[in-house]
């Protein structure tokens, strides 16, 4: 059976490949956690990162203060995904289960940012994998400026914590509960609060807009930490609805010891997704050489960006201890 193209192939499945991308970004978490940029060129050089200075008295006039000696240069990276369709595939498929396929492409390319940001957070300690001050993004020396030494990576101490046997949990590296995971966020909270930029001044002042990223298995653990726990010695929730962190469960986060506090609500947030073209739908299928010489359709997609580290004192990595 001939497949006539009256819209059932590359006007349908674009149509099916949009429609689906649309649908799936809307749950993905990437724009949360990451500050778009424009980009306008194969690459950008950031020299911002914590430059900005903070009021001062008047006194004698105004005293400006450069940009950072330092740059930070990006460059941004093709990305793609094609599908194959044998035109025998297509002829006694009708696009049913081709759409399908093109539909899943979209889902995959649709998340893929999101994959990004987990693979820099598990990077994050690892040499190269490096913020604009020269070290890894998760590192126990920071130091740029006037900000002096300082750390965005800590440990915390599962056993030591007096709620594991007052609140019956169990005291181990994976198998602690809402208390635990609890006293860990504050400890981690009050240590990213500390953190300064290369003036010596503290990035924040306002304890909100926090996310937690962390294995599946704690996902549970820590929304009842900050959305559902009563705890009995203050016979009230710790933290009202609104101020509660977003959870994010990460299929790639596989040590369920470890796990990251992201601040979101910042100019610039823990990451930088540096938008150089967005993701396009195109085909080679019915009348092109493909189908002539191979009887092949291809349907791809393709994007060029890059997902980077934006302030690392915009994030603390705890491992459970």
């Amino acid at each position: 059976m001939a497949v006539i193209s009256t819209g059932l192939l590359t006007k349908g499945l674009r149509s099916e490949f949009f429609e689906r991308l649309a649908a799936r970004e809307a749950t993905t978490w990437y724009d949360k956690l990451a500050t778009r940029i424009p980009s306008t060129s194969d690459s950008e050089t950031y020299k911002f990162l914590g430059s900005v200075p903070a009021m001062r008295e008047w006194g004698t006039g105004r005293e400006a203060k450069g940009l950072l000696t330092e740059s930070y240069s990006v460059e941004n990276l093709k990305y793609e995904a094609t599908l194959e369709v044998d035109r025998d595939e297509l002829s006694d498929d009708q696009t049913g289960q081709i759409a399908i396929r093109v539909g899943e492409m979209a889902e995959r390319a649709a998340t893929h940012k999101d994959y990004l940001i987990a693979q820099l957070l598990l990077n994050g300690t690892t040499a190269g994998y490096n913020s604009y001050d020269g070290v890894p993004f998760f590192d126990a020396s920071h130091s740029v400026g006037s900000s002096g030494s300082q750390a965005n990576e800590g440990s915390f101490a599962v056993a030591s914590y007096a709620g594991a046997n007052l609140f019956d949990e169990p005291a181990s590296t994976t198998l602690y509960g809402p208390q635990t995971a609890l006293a860990a966020y504050d400890v981690a909270v009050a240590a990213l609060m500390r953190l300064k930029d290369d003036r010596g001044d503290y990035m924040h002042r306002t304890p909100s807009g926090f996310a937690v990223a962390c294995h599946y298995s704690k996902w549970s653990t820590f929304r009842k930490a900050f959305g559902a726990q009563l705890l009995p010695q203050l016979g009230s929730n710790i933290l009202t609805p609104d101020a509660a962190p977003i959870v994010i469960p990460m299929p790639e986060i596989t040590n369920a010891a470890i796990w990251y506090l992201l601040k979101t609500d910042g100019v610039i947030k823990p990451f930088i997704f540096q938008d150089r073209e967005p993701i396009e739908f195109t085909s080679q299928d019915k009348g092109s050489s493909e189908e002539f010489h191979k009887e092949k359709y291809y349907y791809g997609a393709r994007a060029r960006y890059r997902m980077t580290y934006g302030y690392w004192q915009f994030a603390y990595a705890t491992t459970m201890v």
